[in-house]
């Protein structure tokens, strides 16, 4: 290893008390040693204490001004036990564990009791512990949504293969245009080779079922009273226009329904015929999410996640996505605009508690559902907009929305809201903790009885397709193949 590589591997934090052990141990001064380098006591200070990174040129001046090598500074011998906990302890603060609980970095005064240090550190290190512990069932579920999140953000989330691939399909069928009907959606059945057959008894666990032998596409004959009988065709056939085969881990079965689910979107409500009327929505500074979802005769989800398939990539707008259920759980999250969203350890957004004062939670309060919500939110990232809906689903009410920052604010409709929320969730006392006064008056009072998550002690399902029941749908196809 070079010395310059030894200098990227080595933190500022561990360098900057190598400098000050060695300093002090040769009876020097702040003020001699920077007096001897030729910089202000008040600079080398930042040097010693990690916040600032010396440039290789100037490390070589303090190792000789400390009558030792630069290989002393960057890999010498192992750090004092005080000092070693002082780096732990500073690295600690700059963690989420300290942000999520308000607590701002302090300077460790040498004054500070060494067991005032080992006892924050083994505080720190016990809510960390109970943190992963409390994480590791779903883990590789949420590593996989997060690995599959920074891909979309990378991407602004558009794909252009997959809008290729949506062009192609319809420009088979002979589609002229604009939003497609349930006959194109046949048609587009048709064209790979399968019939559509409605069941009474399609496997719980599925939403379709594809009998590849025999070209046959198995739907519910019970569609809910809010879906979309075009998206249900379309979700089934996507897997088979994109080519998948079946998944060999977590992380490829969800990219798969990603892709899936973008491809539908993007059948639906077209790029080519979509982009110039949001074009023309923006020259007039009008754009709706409500007015998509009505154009295309898709549910208010749909139009959303369309929206920010085509906002950066067309328009020019950063966005944000969210859906959130009506305990506060965020269930999908999608952002490439910096808004702060909570995260875990991991990196994972789903899962998380949405703060009460984003849109996303204020919307379950409003009475009319009829007409869109807008609000501006400013939190420690920055002003938000918001429009957001509340939509029933076979798991309780959720709230959809779509997000930009302030400066983008005047491209749309809602604008004029006088809507506010002030939002500070990267606090735990913002919205995760009761305020004191209500804490101190029922913390020893109350025992409610929790309603526990079925999900909250579940393993990951296993199996190709996680949480189908196979054997379901072998039973199935077996009754309903042609004799």
């Amino acid at each position: 290893m070079t010395t310059a590589d030894a200098a990227e591997d080595t933190d500022s934090l561990t360098i900057g008390r190598r400098i000050r052990q060695l300093r002090t141990a040769r009876g020097m001064t702040l003020e001699e040693l920077a007096g001897r380098i030729d910089r202000a006591p008040s600079q080398l200070s930042m040097f010693e204490t990690g916040k600032r990174e010396p440039k290789l040129t100037l490390l070589q001046s303090i190792a000789r001004a400390l009558g030792t090598t630069i290989d002393a500074l960057l890999e010498g011998e192992p750090l004092d036990e005080r000092s070693t906990m002082e780096i732990a302890l500073e690295r600690a603060m700059r963690g989420q564990t300290f942000q999520a609980l308000g607590i701002s970095p302090f300077r460790i005064a040498k004054s500070m009791p060494s067991e005032a240090l080992s006892a924050m550190l083994a505080l720190h290190g016990e809510i960390e512990r109970l943190r992963d512990e409390r994480a590791a069932t779903p883990e590789e579920a949420r590593r996989a949504n997060v690995e599959l999140r920074h891909l979309m953000r990378s991407q602004n989330n558009y794909f252009a293969d997959l809008e290729k691939q949506a062009a192609d399909i319809l420009s088979a069928v002979g589609h002229p245009g604009g939003p497609i009907t349930q006959r194109t959606a046949s048609e587009i059945a048709a064209h790979l080779g399968f019939t559509l057959h409605y069941a009474p008894d399609l496997p719980q666990t599925t939403r379709s079922v594809a009998d590849l032998a025999n070209g046959r596409l198995y739907l519910s004959s019970s569609i809910p009273a809010k879906g979309d009988a075009r998206a249900a065709v379309l979700q089934a056939l996507s897997s088979r226009i994109l080519g998948h085969g079946e998944p060999r881990s977590y992380a490829e079965f969800l990219r798969q329904r990603v892709e899936t689910n973008y491809l539908t979107g993007a059948i639906l409500v077209p790029e080519a015929h979509v982009v110039p009327v949001l074009q023309e929505a923006k020259s007039r500074r009008a754009i709706s999410i409500e007015d998509l979802r009505d154009a295309y005769s898709v549910s208010y989800e749909t139009a959303a996640h369309r929206f920010t398939n085509l906002a950066t990539q067309h328009l020019g707008i950063p966005v944000h996505f969210l859906k959130v259920h009506e305990s506060g759980t965020i269930t999908k999250a999608y952002e490439n605009d910096d808004v702060n969203f909570p995260t875990d350890r991991l990196g994972s957004i789903e899962g998380q508690m949405c703060c009460r004062r984003w849109t996303s939670r204020e919307v379950f309060d409003v009475e009319d559902r009829f007409n869109p919500y807008y609000q501006y939110t400013d939190t420690g990232n920055g002003t938000y907009w918001c429009t957001a809906r509340v939509e029933p689903s076979s798991e309780g009410l959720h709230s959809v929305s779509v997000g930009v920052r302030f400066d983008d604010t005047k491209w749309f409709v809602g604008r004029d809201t006088p809507n506010r929320g002030v939002s500070k969730h990267s606090v735990e006392t913002c919205c995760r903790r009761a305020p004191a006064e209500l804490e101190e008056r029922w913390r020893e009072q109350s025992w409610p009885n929790v309603r526990t998550p079925r999900t909250l002690l579940a393993t990951l399902p296993t199996g190709a397709f996680p949480g189908v029941d196979t054997t379901d749908v072998y039973e199935f196809l077996d009754a309903h193949a042609p004799r």
